[in-house]
This record gives structure tokens, sequence and C-alpha cells, in this order.
């Protein structure tokens, strides 16, 4: 059985993309996303990530329908990605089944406000 948002189950066992400074990330947590800016890349397997600014844009309220505009943070904190044998991008000392996993090059956010 599946646990949290399925679209975010999905994403984070997708193929993922070739890492590049400057891409887009997606932390992939139980339901919520939070969009970020890879700022390092040390080797094809470990980057460093950072949480980017999300300004929402829509009028919808509490609502599924959600759209936001990104600006990097240059002020947020460096997080240590890695890629695990699964696939997975996982933050350096998580698991490879624990804490978010992050997609590479896509940046989204997304608040589950039934939570």
């Amino acid at each position: 059985m599946v646990q949290g948002s399925i679209i975010n189950h999905l994403m984070k066992n997708s193929k993922q993309t070739k890492p590049e400074v400057g891409m887009g990330v997606t932390a992939l947590y139980y339901t919520d996303r939070h969009a970020g800016t890879i700022v390092e890349v040390i080797s094809d397997k470990r980057i460093v990530v950072q949480e980017d600014i999300a300004t929402r844009t829509d009028q919808n309220g509490m609502s599924e329908s959600q759209s936001y505009d990104y600006t990097p943070n240059p002020k947020a904190a460096r997080q240590v990605v890695t890629l695990r044998k699964n696939g997975r991008w996982v933050k350096q000392g998580s698991k490879m089944q624990h804490g978010p996993a992050f997609q590479i090059g896509y940046r989204n956010t997304y608040h589950d406000y039934g939570f």
C-alpha cells in the first residue's frame, strides 16, 4: 500500500536526470513538495541544493490547484544530497527509504492543506 501522495511516490521512483548547477530540484515529503536549486555538483552521485523562495501566484486559497513563481534563495541552508543504489536522491546521512527524496530537473512546490 502506498502512503502519502501518489504523485510524490511516482516522482521519487522515476528515472533521474543528470544534475547540473542551476537546475531545479524538488524535495518530496509525505504529501508536500518544496522547490529548490542545485548550487553545486560535487560528483555524479553527490550534489548541494538550496530551497527556493516560492511565491504563490494563484488566487485559489486552500485548494489543490496551486501555482508558484520561484526565486533562488542564496541565504537558504545548503543540503548535501546523494544518489543511492536504488536510484533515489536522498539527503546525506538519511536512510535510503526515509526522509524526503529529491527529484532532479523539476522545480515544484505544493502544500497539502488536508494535513
